[in-house]
């Protein structure tokens, strides 16, 4: 354990020494090259952007305008069909778009049922086997100009229905 605990704290520096290095013994401009990725990194970021403000608007105007629960209403009746809770239909729906309002909601179901009630463990596993679809492809493919997304779409979200129905089998197991 002691090998591990040593490895750990010198990795980093172990890493910024092989890099200086590198970039001593083949010539190359370390630092120009730092910053082009620098430049470059930022560019992405404001290409973004726009579509990273307007999925979080989107999230909180749908959270705070009472709409998940008015759809978490609706769709009581076939959650009921698949023994899917009704208060997790809305963690799903968000969880497509973003994961700190997923959470937020997570959040609000620990604190009215419990950590440890099937509700909870329900929501603990579907947000570790679930992805936010929405927001990755908007994000990803935004910025690698990607406009034919192809069977991306239905693949992801056949992957996030598997993902909520392991949930729920899961926490009924446990």
């Amino acid at each position: 354990m002691q090998i591990l605990i040593f490895l750990s704290e010198c990795m980093v520096p172990l890493m910024i020494f092989y890099i200086i290095g590198f970039g001593l013994l083949s010539g190359r401009p370390v630092m120009d090259d730092f910053l082009e990725g620098a430049k470059e990194g930022m560019r992405t970021v404001a290409d973004i952007l726009p579509t990273l403000v307007a999925l979080m608007v989107s999230v909180g105007v749908l959270r705070a305008s009472g709409f998940l629960d008015f759809l978490g209403e609706v769709l009581k009746a076939p959650a009921a069909l698949v023994h899917l809770p009704p208060q997790i239909v809305p963690v799903i729906l968000v969880r497509l778009v973003s994961n700190s309002a997923a959470t937020g909601l997570v959040l609000d179901i620990f604190k009215e049922f419990g950590t440890d009630s099937n509700l909870g463990l329900i929501a603990s596993l579907l947000m570790s086997s679930t992805e936010t679809v929405l927001y990755c492809m908007s994000v990803y493919f935004g910025a690698a100009g990607i406009t034919k997304t192809r069977y991306t779409l239905a693949g992801a979200l056949i992957a996030t229905a598997a993902g909520v129905a392991a949930s729920v089998v899961l926490a009924g197991v446990m």
